[in-house]
């Protein structure tokens, strides 16, 4: 399996901490934000991994992971501009070669590994694995509908949810991922949208799933940095 960190975007939200640098090189902690999603990529033995970024900072992550993590292959891939996480996630086509994929947001942090995950994902049919996650204020995310144990439909960012489980930052997926964005049109807002490539997963009987226990975040806002900094405090 190979790993993939959508790391996109201007970091506005995050304004001016993001004026000369990435926002994923923004502490988080003890650490620059990126070194989460990339622990969490380790922790399944991903010892390949794309990063998508752009921005006038492009050059800064590759040369802070080529410094820090000398023993990763990684591979880089320049998003000119934000279309949404599908559009970015279809750069890595060529670097994936058929193969399954762990791709995870560049600012999401987990408490757990997903070891399990992968092994029942690799040995199974599944051409995608969301992790999905209870929260409180489900309309701000991709939200599943889940009926007799399995998904019926994710709904992105809807006024009144069916589920308050939030669809988190990791996905897992087999290579068909691409063909599905290729057939993708953009959303209401003028985005390639994940959930709407979930989506089709799920008439295929191929859309599996997993709830997360432990904590998850992401750190784009300076409300949810908070939140994972006071996280990472209480696990020192």
């Amino acid at each position: 399996m190979k790993g993939v960190i959508l790391a996109g975007g201007k970091g506005t939200r995050l304004w001016p901490l993001t004026a000369v640098t990435n926002k994923h090189l923004v502490s988080v902690g003890d650490l620059p934000m990126i070194e989460y999603p990339l622990y969490t990529l380790r922790s399944l033995g991903v010892d390949s991994v794309s990063v998508v970024t752009g921005g006038e900072h492009f050059q800064s992550i590759a040369s802070y992971l080529g410094f820090l993590h000398p023993e990763i292959n990684f591979s880089y891939h320049y998003q000119p501009k934000a279309g949404g996480i599908a559009q970015a996630l279809s750069l890595v086509d060529g670097f994936v070669s058929g193969e399954k994929i762990a791709v995870i947001l560049g600012d999401n942090i987990f408490e757990e590994d997903f070891k399990g995950a992968k092994e029942k994902f690799e040995s199974s049919d599944l051409g995608s694995m969301m992790f999905l996650k209870g929260v409180d204020n489900p309309c701000r995310f991709g939200v599943a509908e889940i009926l007799d144990g399995r998904i019926v439909k994710i709904d992105e960012k809807p006024l009144f949810p069916k589920s308050n489980y939030a669809v988190t930052g990791l996905y897992f997926y087999d290579s068909s991922i691409f063909d599905k964005i290729r057939k993708l049109i953009p959303s209401i807002r003028g985005e390639y949208e994940i959930s709407d490539v979930n989506n089709m997963y799920i008439p295929e009987g191929k859309a599996g799933f997993q709830i997360v226990d432990g904590f998850w975040s992401d750190a784009g806002t300076f409300e949810s940095r908070r939140v994972c900094e006071e996280f990472l405090r209480r696990e020192k």
